[in-house]
């Protein structure tokens, strides 16, 4: 009982504090550079969020195909946010976004990740995937569990009777 009080009086605070904390900021520099995804495939589109970059700015990375323009968000006075589209020949690995607002430039080292190219649409033509023998141990697995399924529901059934 003690325990279950405990937690809840934890929750509360941390709840409190999270709440309170973005209303307690009041920022004159930009800070707070979020990208998401934080891993993206070569030629994705990467959603990138700016606080205290009250009228908009440009985000800047090796890996863009172009800077990002960034428009103050809607609902926001303190926050910018911009789309950015990823090369389709950046080289996998961590990049680095660099955001110019207010007069004033910031860098976030490892701000998002590129993977390389998702192997999406090939279907059948692909030589990687389950080979006869995997299809036939998934089948025999699959066979054996109807098989115990039922021996257990002719049991279960059996029983009922006595």
């Amino acid at each position: 009982m003690r325990n279950t009080r405990a937690l809840a009086v934890a929750g509360a605070a941390v709840a409190a504090l999270g709440l309170s904390a973005p209303a307690a900021v009041a920022w004159d520099t930009p800070s707070n550079i979020v990208a998401l995804p934080s891993v993206i495939a070569r030629g994705g589109q990467l959603t990138i969020t700016v606080d205290g970059c009250r009228n908009g700015g440009t985000a800047t990375s090796n890996a863009f195909t172009m800077p990002a323009r960034l428009s103050p968000a809607s609902g926001s006075k303190e926050t910018a946010r911009g789309t950015a589209t990823i090369r389709n020949d950046a080289s996998a690995g961590p990049y680095d976004i660099t955001v110019t607002c207010n007069g004033r430039t910031l860098t976030k080292p490892h701000a998002f990740t590129v993977i390389g190219g998702v192997r999406g649409g090939i279907g059948g033509s692909s030589t990687t995937g389950a080979t006869p023998t995997d299809m036939a141990i998934g089948g025999g697995l699959v066979a054996a569990a109807v098989v115990g399924s039922g021996v257990f529901w002719m049991r279960r059934r059996a029983e009922r009777r006595v």
